[in-house]
């Protein structure tokens, strides 16, 4: 007999009503992505919610033995969480705002090719968590250190340098991307 046990992890849960839009290479973001009401107390003028999903599926013998594991992991933009303000908005900022999200495909991308490099075990789930943790963790010092050195889009070289690096990144793993 094999049961099969289900797991769904998130970094940045939503409610099961919210629309989601999935990371696609032949889609960029526009500004009627952006949802979410302005937040007038910030300095910031845009802000991108995007995170990975992950979900995974494991089937064990009936005497606990693993035998094998399906993983599913998605970078997502959330409109309802993402919002804008109009007067100061303009296309350099919408395109800060969509390397974020590249920058979350991009963990998504290394979140797959770390996972391929499992072995099956029955420490199988204490591995797929420890990975999510890390993913989710460097994904955060990720955007920060992209928002630091670009100074939230306002310094341009630097958010030049950065759009070049995640796009040889996002190269260097495209076996990782979703078909």
């Amino acid at each position: 007999m094999v049961r099969i046990v289900l797991l769904f992890l998130c970094f940045f849960c939503i409610q099961n009503d919210e629309s989601v839009l999935s990371w696609d290479a032949s889609y960029k973001l526009s500004w009627s992505d952006f949802k979410a009401k302005p937040n007038t107390n910030s300095s910031a003028v845009a802000i991108t919610a995007s995170g990975i999903i992950f979900g995974f599926s494991i089937k064990q013998t009936d005497k606990n033995k693993v035998v094998s594991f399906t993983t599913d992991v998605y970078a997502h933009f959330y409109p309802e969480q993402s919002w804008y303000k109009m007067k100061r908005a303009n296309n350099h900022i919408l395109q800060h705002e969509q390397l974020h999200f590249d920058i979350t495909e991009l963990y998504a991308r290394k979140f797959r090719y770390r996972i391929s490099q499992l072995n099956i075990s029955n420490s199988i789930k204490r591995q797929l968590k420890n990975i999510h943790n890390n993913i989710n963790t460097e994904l955060s010092q990720m955007q920060k250190k992209y928002d630091n050195e670009t100074d939230y889009s306002r310094n341009f070289e630097p958010q030049a340098k950065w759009k070049t690096f995640i796009n040889d990144e996002l190269s260097t793993y495209s076996k990782y991307e979703l078909n």
